[in-house]
């Protein structure tokens, strides 16, 4: 498909807006990654200390893949959550070290030091010095050994005058511990339980993250035609993640097609797709390391059938009846006995006597943030700024028959708010947009 096509799916006030105006920071600081947002970075770890009280986090960065063992799908290196959301840097193999001591709090940042051979395949890399102080906010920065920060990490466990937490406990102790990891204890229930609600700088990210992907959905309603295959809208979606400046998916995208928009995590996209059915494209870019989540259910050629079309306002009556009841106080599992109820009061005779929460075969909702199933207890009250999906689907196997409809919502004082209303979600919304350019047919190959 020509550029020029795809770029029809964009609204032009919003193309323009990205195209045009000058684009996000990045690369402040070369092999940096983005710029960081310091004071809300600073501000995690200064939540995070007074948390504890008094004690010593240790939190390690994400190690390189290993390129010629692994099957890279994007590049060698996603950094740790936790190590992201109190640094806001992509710098691989480094560590950070908080102290607190009731309210004196240290903030200590080891780099690896740089190496001019290496970076001449990697290009430069973010070592200790002023670029780090500069970019992180973080004063005091050193240059990690590896080979004697062992025995800093053990003199840190011995010596600490509180207890010691760290996020790799689960994963066992660094070399040089011997497997004795006595007197840590595990800091990521507590970064989780600040995780669950997003501060402003998550939420631009996220907002990003978003938009982005709502216009992938735009972007694959326009391009979808009877005959194409489900890889060549997977294309269109990812071309245009990356086109409007993505990092990478945030999960594999599910382009599934007549019966496989009926298996919920169906991620081949090998199929061609017939005339008369119906796709489930639920697909998630990734922005400064936060992803959403969007789904939307698309007729291959444009129109949906009268069958199509009961299941689909039953799916996004029960969605619409969910949403509406978002409010602090309530849980995911009360906003979902809401769209149980209304599904199994409006299914009628769609699908026999059981009706069709028969074939809900989910659940309703799920966290969002830096992973597409974020952290967060679902027994936990809403509060504003909370972000989650919420989801509901019917899929009906032996009609070859799936329908979901997912929207990314934000948690406000005093209810809610659709991230992700930029994708078309109603049948006479998606139609328009379907019918409003030409449709050629396109040999798609095999």
């Amino acid at each position: 498909m020509r550029i020029a096509a795809l770029l029809l799916a964009v609204p032009g006030q919003l193309l323009a807006q990205t195209m045009n105006a000058p684009p996000a920071p990045i690369d402040r600081l070369p092999g940096a990654g983005r710029a960081v947002a310091v004071e809300a970075h600073a501000a995690r770890r200064e939540a995070l200390m007074d948390r504890i009280g008094k004690g010593v986090i240790l939190v390690r960065a994400a190690s390189l893949r290993d390129g010629e063992r692994e099957v890279l799908q994007d590049n060698d290196f996603r950094q740790d959550d936790y190590y992201f959301y109190l640094t806001g840097i992509e710098a691989p193999n480094s560590w950070l070290v908080l102290t607190a001591d009731g309210p004196d709090h240290e903030t200590t940042l080891y780099l690896p030091e740089r190496d001019p051979a290496g970076e001449r395949w990697t290009g430069k890399k973010l070592g200790p010095g002023q670029d780090a102080v500069s970019l992180t906010g973080i004063k005091d920065v050193r240059a990690l050994e590896v080979d004697s920060f062992a025995n800093v990490v053990k003199q840190i466990i011995v010596e600490s005058p509180g207890p010691v937490y760290a996020n790799w406990v689960s994963e066992g102790a660094i070399v040089g511990l011997d497997g004795d990891r006595t007197g840590l204890l595990n800091v990521i229930p507590i970064i989780d339980s600040m995780r669950v609600v997003k501060d402003s700088a998550e939420l631009i990210a996220l907002r990003r993250a978003i938009m982005i992907t709502a216009e992938a959905q735009r972007a694959a309603m326009a391009a979808a035609r009877v005959e194409m295959y489900e890889y060549q809208l997977e294309a269109t979606i990812e071309y245009t993640f990356r086109n409007l400046g993505a990092d990478r998916v945030g999960f594999p995208s599910i382009v599934g097609s007549g019966p496989n928009s009926t298996i919920l995590h169906y991620d081949v996209n090998r199929r061609q797709i017939q005339d008369g059915d119906l796709v489930v494209m639920d697909i998630g870019a990734e922005y400064g390391q936060y992803t959403a989540d969007v789904t939307r259910t698309i007729p291959i050629n444009g129109r949906f059938s009268d069958r199509q079309k009961a299941i689909y306002n039953l799916v996004l009556g029960t969605q619409q009846a969910a949403i509406e009841s978002v409010r602090p106080g309530l849980t995911l599992r009360d906003v979902s006995q809401v769209a149980r109820r209304y599904m199994s009061e409006h299914s009628g005779n769609l699908c026999g006597s059981e009706g069709c929460n028969k074939y809900f075969i989910h659940g309703l909702s799920h966290w969002l943030g830096m992973r597409v199933h974020d952290v967060g207890a679902y027994s936990m009250p809403l509060e504003p700024g909370m972000v989650f999906t919420v989801e509901p689907g019917i899929y009906i196997p032996e009609e070859n028959l799936g329908v979901r409809i997912e929207d990314d919502i934000l948690v406000t004082e005093d209810g809610y708010q659709i991230l992700s209303d930029g994708a078309p979600r109603t049948i006479e919304d998606i139609e328009e947009l379907m019918q409003s350019g030409d449709r050629p047919k396109t040999d798609g190959g095999g």
